[in-house]
């Protein structure tokens, strides 16, 4: 045990030191983990998980699969109950009650792996039925926001498609414009390029990295070492539903302070 800590010790000081220069550190924090906890049956899925997420931040969530980085995001709009410790939006924790828990769900905009559109609906209609069925927007508002979005995301020549007619990295902008649609004050993303070709995976990393530069708050759980490194501004190690390490893009890639990062980094290629 005294190693353990001892191996982690460092990254604790590291994320210390780094924390006053960290994006939005000069405001309240947007999300808060407090010692969160969760577990299916015998398996601990996060175990005591405490971080917090600044205003117009990119953090990205790095690990092995299965590491509890997935379930964290699913756990901050409440898809998942906690088993201890609290989740707090605004400083505000997360409520219990569904029509309470609804109401904040409008606040964080989601995107899956998996596309998740509705089939028989254009992207038009699949970006433009949250506003009208959630926020009581007219048809017509809606769907003139949700032409602003496709063009935002590069796909206002394919507003009139049918998701079956779209290529998977088209698919997946049309979901995240669907996200913004709902003018979400967090943007969460669980590995979003995960199933796509690689040939379109670029074409979603640069819509989220426009919506960086535009200063949404995001998470994002990503194998893309490559976005992480460039986009980021925090970056969260997880390994057996614990943080291992965190800190800025620098530290993490370039000087990571515990050897398992090291070892995680170096078995995906990753030579800085």
């Amino acid at each position: 045990m005294n190693d353990i800590i001892l191996e982690h010790a460092p990254a604790v000081a590291g994320a210390a030191a780094s924390a006053a220069a960290r994006k939005g550190a000069d405001q309240p924090p947007v999300l808060v983990y407090e010692h969160v906890r969760k577990v299916y049956g015998d398996f601990v899925a996060l175990n005591d998980v405490s971080l917090q997420v600044n205003k117009g931040e990119v953090m990205c969530l790095i690990g092995p699969s299965g590491s509890g980085k997935s379930t964290l995001l699913r756990c901050t709009n409440a898809l998942e109950k906690l088993d201890g410790g609290r989740v707090l939006l605004d400083g505000v924790a997360l409520p219990e009650s569904e029509s309470d828990v609804r109401r904040v769900r409008q606040r964080m905009g989601m995107v899956f792996q998996s596309f998740e559109l509705f089939p028989h609906k254009s992207a038009l209609d699949n970006v433009a039925m949250g506003p009208i069925t959630v926020l009581g927007m007219s048809p017509e508002a809606a769907r003139a926001r949700a032409m602003a979005l496709l063009e935002k995301v590069g796909l206002a020549a394919k507003a009139g498609n049918f998701p079956a007619n779209l290529s998977g990295g088209q698919q997946q902008r049309v979901a995240i414009a669907r996200a913004l649609a709902m003018e979400p004050e967090v943007m969460l993303f669980d590995e979003p390029t995960s199933a796509l070709d690689p040939e379109t995976v670029g074409e979603v990393l640069n819509v989220m990295k426009k919506l960086a530069q535009e200063g949404m708050t995001m998470i994002v759980v990503t194998h893309e070492m490559s976005f992480a490194r460039r986009v980021a501004n925090w970056v969260v190690v997880f390994e057996n539903g614990a943080i291992l390490e965190q800190g800025p893009p620098t530290q993490i890639f370039d000087n990571p302070q515990v050897a398992r990062t090291r070892d995680f980094l170096s078995h995906l290629g990753w030579e800085g």
